[in-house]
């Protein structure tokens, strides 16, 4: 499948989109504490996506996942599912990841949210992972290789002894959920697809404590764990690659974005 260049006719339904998705983050913040289940935030966030914003929660009956959003809690790497069984507790992390469908179009980030106190280590694997993404954003323009966002997130990840998932990884996406380019968090400079205006795609660094190597659950064929156990975290933007640079269409009101660039 070849990569779609989106028109600023389908950019601007595609802002509109990710705004609905980082609103969902920003709804769902002061819900996210110790003694609520995964299940509940998953019931809340469906209900507002379908009831307020009256749009489509991506994620759910997507190849059969069962839940409307994904939630990962603390060395599950990612499509972790909701479940009324699964209590936030202090000291806990949880990766949050939203995908809302609105006129034809995607909208995918997640967040990172602590739970009361939480260990430095914990923390500080977050605010990690965080600046990943930020300096994988802060790269993207037109003519730019995927290979130097790849690089960009490697390089600053293993410098302070953590790792970078290898896979999975970002993707385009439009007005199909997963499509055309592959976004890898490592790899190498001035190697991969070039960039062009137009491009729509999500970054969204995975990275572990200990070592990149993941386990996928043989009992419900979706969440993925760290084979060592060891915490993981993820932070995901989706993106637009403008004349001079990028926009962050999901953009969350606390972030440093501007609307039209990085």
């Amino acid at each position: 499948m070849p990569v779609t260049i989106k028109t600023k006719d389908e950019i601007a339904l595609m802002r509109e989109v990710g705004r609905l998705a980082a609103e969902v983050l920003e709804m769902i913040e002061p819900y996210v504490k110790a003694g609520i289940s995964t299940g509940e935030l998953d019931r809340i966030c469906h209900n507002y996506i379908v009831n307020v914003q009256k749009a489509v929660p991506a994620p759910l009956n997507y190849n059969g996942f069962p839940k409307s959003i994904c939630t990962s809690v603390n060395h599950v790497i990612c499509h972790g599912i909701p479940s009324d069984d699964k209590i936030l507790k202090d000291g806990d992390i949880i990766n949050i990841d939203i995908t809302v469908i609105k006129d034809g179009f995607h909208g995918d980030t997640s967040k990172m949210f602590g739970i009361g106190t939480l260990p430095l280590h914990a923390q500080k694997l977050i605010t990690v992972t965080q600046e990943c993404l930020y300096k994988a954003i802060a790269l993207v323009g037109p003519g730019v290789y995927l290979g130097d966002l790849g690089y960009v997130i490697q390089q600053y990840a293993e410098a302070l002894h953590y790792s970078v998932v290898r896979d999975y990884c970002g993707h385009g996406i439009g007005r199909i959920f997963h499509e055309e380019p592959q976004v890898l968090h490592y790899g190498q400079k001035q190697t991969g697809m070039q960039l062009r205006e137009g491009m729509t795609f999500t970054i969204e660094p995975m990275i572990n404590a200990g070592s990149r190597f993941t386990k996928l659950s043989r009992a419900d064929g979706w969440t993925v764990t760290t084979a060592d156990r060891r915490l993981s975290a993820q932070w995901e933007h989706t993106l637009a690659v403008t004349s001079d640079g990028c926009e962050v269409l999901t953009s969350r009101k606390e972030e440093p974005f501007k609307a039209g660039g990085n």
